[in-house]
């Protein structure tokens, strides 16, 4: 898994910007915002990342900050939504104002984004609403009040998420993993029984 990149901006274009690290160039598809962020080319730069397993294609996301980050996967654990879409909404509304959007339930501000229509933007408010509300502005995505808060849940799902495991799925095998008092340990065995959790 790979998860924050920390080199030099080797290029930056519309959607993507090249990230040299130890002599490695890694192609980082990004949000307007995110892109944004990045200092321009010859400076270091730390940037969070998403490693987007399919049969045949490995695609390596980035993003500016935990934030956005946690936005994103959010997004995408929503059915009939990929990663394109989901880096597409970011690129047309930041994650606070995307929490205040939801919300309000404002579908004229989730359709204006391009690709997302109305049945689309009903589905994310039904999905997100609620998990936004329960949730503060800095741990967009994450039960404040559950094992959800501790870093090592955030690892091992971010961990099963690169996987190719969807959010909602990976949240649900951690937290029965912490129901049973089992989320401790090193990160690679926390992992192990997560997706022993998955396969049963």
């Amino acid at each position: 898994m790979i998860d924050q990149l920390k080199g030099i901006v080797e290029q930056k274009t519309l959607n993507y910007a090249v990230l040299f690290v130890n002599g490695v160039g890694y192609k980082l598809t990004m949000s307007i915002n995110g892109l944004d962020s990045l200092p321009s080319k010859g400076k270091e730069a730390h940037v969070l990342t998403y490693l987007h397993v399919r049969e045949d294609i490995l695609n390596l996301y980035g993003f500016a900050n935990e934030k956005e980050r946690n936005a994103f996967h959010l997004l995408v654990s929503i059915s009939g939504i990929g990663p394109k879409l989901g880096l597409t909404i970011l690129s047309g509304i930041d994650p606070s104002r995307l929490k205040d959007r939801v919300i309000a339930g404002d579908i004229a501000a989730l359709t204006s984004v391009s690709g997302v229509g109305a049945k689309t933007a009903k589905r994310i408010i039904v999905e997100l609403k609620e998990k936004f509300i329960k949730t503060n502005d800095d741990s967009l995505g994450f039960d404040e009040e559950s094992g959800a808060e501790s870093s090592l849940f955030k690892d091992v799902v971010n961990a099963l998420t690169s996987l190719g495991y969807k959010v909602n799925h990976a949240k649900r095998a951690c937290e029965a993993l912490d129901k049973k008092g089992e989320l401790k340990g090193e990160l690679e065995t926390v992992i192990k029984k997560a997706l022993q959790q998955l396969i049963s």
